[in-house]
């Protein structure tokens, strides 16, 4: 038995679908409550749904009792400060597992290439149900920032990147692609990010938006590109090190989910977002 997935990911993962008119709505944003998680760069996040209705981040998994990325429960003093964010989370009528409102702080390339991570979306989840995949609906205008995607980590050729002004709108199998944003700019970027369950619900809100599942990504400069390849390498290595000398799993965190795969099933990722 397997899960229950939509054909227009097969291809690449991704699917980029109509921006959304940001300007028409407020910026509730700005009045959410957040916590102090960091998670793929210097981040906070505030949640909109979270495993039991807490304010707190963490997997759905890491609770009591456990449970998979779904069945969010919303969260009362957020969904009263930003209903309009909750409204746009419940538009797709999908299940909802997490919901909620990242802040990342300016990065560099080189940050992004180092901070690329798969989710760990689908632990717990019943095989015959839904594959989950996470919707972002980026809030601020950055268009010279970009969600970077990658088939394989360690290998440029499969890397596509997904510029994010205000109302972009992309849904990722993020469990399948590595992902991570570059984010350039002087300011703090907001963007909503929802776990959702796949299925007909889905995949009717996809199709109604003009998807497309292939796009040009924006050209860099291959100079600068190389020197942020090898500063992340740097910087992985080093990390590894210092994992090893104090006698911990040099792959916990990186990432690669290599710790969650594994038979014993020993660690959980600490990426978790973009």
């Amino acid at each position: 038995m397997s899960y229950v997935t939509l054909p227009i990911f097969d291809e690449t993962g991704y699917v980029v679908v109509d921006s959304y008119d940001q300007a028409q709505d407020p910026r509730e944003w700005q009045d959410l409550i957040f916590v102090d998680w960091k998670s793929s760069g210097d981040t906070r996040f505030s949640p909109i749904a979270s495993a039991y209705g807490a304010i707190e981040c963490d997997g759905f998994w890491n609770h009591t009792p456990a449970k998979t990325d779904k069945d969010g429960v919303w969260v009362p003093e957020n969904v009263e400060r930003a209903p309009r964010l909750t409204e746009r989370a419940l538009e797709p009528g999908a299940n909802v597992g997490r919901c909620r409102v990242i802040e990342l702080q300016p990065n560099t390339y080189a940050d992004a290439i180092y901070n690329l991570h798969r989710d760990d979306n689908n632990r717990l989840n019943v095989e015959g149900t839904g594959w989950i995949v996470r919707a972002f609906f980026n809030l601020t205008d950055n268009p010279d920032s970009m969600m970077i995607l990658r088939e394989d980590k360690d290998d440029p050729a499969t890397e596509t990147r997904v510029p994010l002004p205000a109302g972009a709108q992309v849904v990722i199998d993020t469990q399948r692609l590595y992902h991570a944003v570059w984010h350039p700019g002087t300011e703090p970027r907001y963007c909503l990010i929802t776990s959702y369950e796949s299925g007909p619900e889905l995949g009717a809100w996809i199709d109604a938006r003009h998807p497309v599942a292939r796009i040009q990504s924006p050209v860099i400069d291959e100079v600068m590109a190389q020197d942020a390849y090898a500063a992340a390498e740097a910087k992985r290595v080093a990390r590894a090190a210092a994992l090893a000398a104090r006698g911990e799993d040099p792959r916990f965190g990186d990432g690669s989910m290599a710790l969650a795969e594994a038979p014993s099933d020993t660690g959980m990722e600490v990426l978790s977002e973009a």
